[in-house]
């Protein structure tokens, strides 16, 4: 596997001896000071090129990278499903080689670069032939921190979570397993997850990122919540899928009252009651039950 050095040496040295391409820069985890380093790290790279034609049509120049194991171009499938695109400004190839190496290649022109170059905190110039990247500050992952929620969002998750807990509960006495699931993890996770970011940024002066998709949840976590966490993931059978859904209540239930705590808010503790007490009588409701409760 080709070492970061030797990466970026290839990276720069093809900006270098391209005419088209008149300045490099990076942004990603590897130029986030605060993420842990590690061999799957993406060099996520831009380009800012003369036009974008040439690099389209023509992708044989990529073969320089080294021996491809997949390539995707999100902009080419975003396309084919409808989305207007506009290549002539900018263009996205994801390159996974044989070696393990990943590089996330974007080409944009000036004008392009321009509209967004200052807003990435995480940003950090490689080459500039002509002067052209605007000056920046040292990179920092600040617009990556936990936001601090105002009481109206805090109530508003917690509704949400509890509210969309008789979807779930539903979808498991009727046997529908693809809608239970999908509603547990892509609504009531998002809710769980929101709650464990709060709580955690809540315990840190809202001065840490938890990663995308949480993935620095372990991290900070404590021991005991990282346990519970875990056990928020079940398999196909109804019986565990039911032992995840109370362990999650009660996660939530304990980030939330100590987030409410930290912020001065008020958990709505009703909701959580009656909510809870429902769901134990849908977990024991005989599959014939002509009524709920």
């Amino acid at each position: 596997m080709r070492n970061e050095q030797e990466m970026m040496d290839l990276i720069l040295n093809i900006a270098k001896n391209d005419e088209r391409i008149r300045a490099v820069y990076m942004n990603g985890s590897r130029t986030n000071p605060n993420a842990p380093k590690d061999i799957f790290q993406d060099y996520d790279i831009v380009y800012v090129v003369t036009e974008t034609a040439t690099f389209i049509t023509d992708k044989s120049w990529t073969n320089i990278f080294g021996d491809f194991l997949m390539i995707q171009e999100p902009d080419k499938n975003n396309q084919s499903c409808g989305i207007e695109m506009d290549f002539n400004r900018s263009y996205g190839y994801l390159m996974l080689f044989t070696d393990g190496n990943r590089i996330d290649l974007h080409i944009e022109t000036k004008e392009f670069m321009l509209e967004g170059y200052v807003s990435d905190k995480l940003t950090v110039p490689l080459l500039d032939k002509d002067n052209m990247l605007p000056l920046i500050p040292a990179p920092t992952d600040i617009d990556y921190h936990v936001k601090k929620p105002t009481e109206s969002m805090f109530v508003s998750c917690c509704n949400n979570f509890w509210w969309c807990l008789q979807n779930v509960a539903k979808g498991i006495w009727r046997d529908e397993l693809p809608y239970s699931k999908q509603m547990f993890e892509y609504v009531i996770r998002q809710e769980l997850d929101e709650m464990v970011s709060w709580w955690i940024g809540s315990k840190h002066d809202f001065h840490v990122s938890v990663g995308k998709m949480g993935k620095y949840f372990k991290q900070y976590l404590t021991e005991s919540y990282w346990k519970m966490y875990e056990k928020t993931y079940s398999d196909h059978e109804y019986d565990n899928f039911w032992n995840s859904i109370f362990v999650t209540c009660e996660l939530f239930r304990s980030l939330a009252e100590d987030v409410a705590k930290d912020l001065w808010f008020t958990y709505p503790i009703v909701e959580d009651t009656n909510m809870t007490k429902y769901l134990k009588s849908v977990r024991n409701l005989p599959s014939d039950a002509q009524e709920i409760i």
